[in-house]
């Protein structure tokens, strides 16, 4: 055993009740490190998921307003936006737009959409909806629509629709019962119902009214055009720069997830500061402990640490001691802040719960997560030892051999 590694353990071991309360300081601190990572890590999780689980990560549109007017000579400049007609902000070309975009860096799916308002009517009852055309096998991978069934199948024919929960039951609908759709352009046809959703957002549920690409482009008059490309991307967080550089390679409008939702981004944002805020006082906090436990232990061993320098032990040796104690704290008791973190975390998120038997506060505890903790407690440790070493080195050998 290195000479370094055998003194810091006697040292450690000569001060139980002191290395005790340390070890328990360190490893409460990495509870509440990794139960609070795992609280926070979970939330966020769970609301990207409630989120991007009904939305696409990027939306390609053409603009809906454009500049009309001129500039009469000698009158002021003015631009005045109007709204396009549904038929101009159609994309034309879409089929060679959506091979590129496919072909674009990060991008995992790609799915065209016809989508305008029309109107839902059975028996007397009628709803507002917002008509959306889809290609069933593309938009699967924007939307899983199949994973969110409530009733029926995902079956979209030219005459057959899925629709919301909340919509089913404003209008009395089941599967295979029919309703009527009239678009604003006064264009009508019959669709049957085949699949009942819920993709857990009232709104959604309450106002979207899937069916084929192709029925949808007929009504809306659309001339096989699409209003929108819906894009899936594999860093959800890098959709703001994919949807940049698709809008500056196309010229078209591509809106992420992250500009149709900013309150949700500054809450994301919220939290995580919020996070680093309480870990850093913390993480200071144990190491204050470690430090003023490492200092008592410079002033009682003093006497030991001049005899070991009268001898010739090297400062480096001296110093090293000490920073071994501070690796050996933080080390084990990062250990036992693992394991109850861990605990408390699944404790928790197996009694708060909500009434349908869901967690109420999803936690997210991972082997990284672990890892990262236990290697900041063993640095901290470290850090925390530096001011005790080199104190160690400080003192006067033959003075505290005498005066102890």
């Amino acid at each position: 055993m290195p000479f370094e590694l055998f003194v810091a353990l006697r040292f450690l071991r000569e001060s139980k009740v002191q290395t005790a309360l340390i070890l328990a300081a360190v490893s409460v601190g990495v509870a509440v490190v990794i139960f609070l990572s795992a609280l926070i890590d979970g939330l966020q999780e769970n609301l990207l998921a409630t989120t991007l689980g009904s939305q696409a990560h990027i939306t390609i549109t053409r603009s809906t307003a454009q500049p009309v007017a001129s500039k009469p000579a000698g009158a002021v400049a003015m631009n005045i936006l109007e709204k396009v007609p549904q038929r101009e902000r159609n994309i034309g070309d879409w089929t060679s737009l959506l091979r590129s975009i496919k072909g674009t860096s990060g991008v995992v799916a790609a799915s065209p959409l016809a989508v305008g308002v029309a109107l839902a009517l059975r028996a007397g009852a009628n709803r507002s909806v917002v008509l959306r055309g889809i290609d069933g096998e593309t938009y699967e991978r924007i939307v899983p629509i199949a994973n969110r069934l409530a009733a029926g199948k995902v079956a979209l024919g030219a005459d057959q629709a899925l629709i919301g929960t909340d919509l089913a039951s404003d209008l009395g609908l089941t599967i295979g019962d029919k309703v009527s759709i009239t678009t604003a352009s006064g264009r009508g046809a019959s669709f049957a119902i085949t699949g009942i959703f819920d993709l857990r957002s009232k709104e959604i549920n309450r106002r979207w009214f899937l069916t084929n690409l192709r029925a949808a482009q007929t009504l809306l008059d659309l001339q096989g055009g699409v209003t929108s490309i819906e894009i899936k991307v594999r860093d959800v967080f890098a959709a703001e720069a994919i949807a940049l550089g698709i809008a500056q390679q196309t010229g078209l409008t591509a809106d992420s997830w992250m500009q149709l939702n900013q309150q949700l981004m500054i809450g994301l944002s919220s939290q995580s500061r919020s996070r680093f805020v309480i870990e850093f006082f913390v993480i200071f906090a144990v190491a204050l402990g470690i430090a003023s436990v490492l200092s008592v232990s410079v002033l009682q061993k003093s006497r030991e640490i001049g005899i070991m320098r009268a001898f010739g032990t090297p400062d480096g040796r001296v110093r090293r001691l000490f920073l071994i104690q501070g690796a050996l704290l933080g080390a084990i008791g990062s250990v036992g802040g693992i394991g109850m973190g861990a605990l408390l975390a699944t404790v928790f998120a197996r009694t708060a719960k909500n009434a349908d038997g869901t967690p109420l506060f999803p936690i997210a505890l991972t082997a990284q997560l672990a890892l990262s903790a236990g290697v900041m407690a063993l640095l901290v440790g470290v850090a925390a030892a530096a001011i005790p070493s080199w104190r160690a080195t400080r003192l006067d050998p033959a003075e505290v051999i005498r005066y102890g």
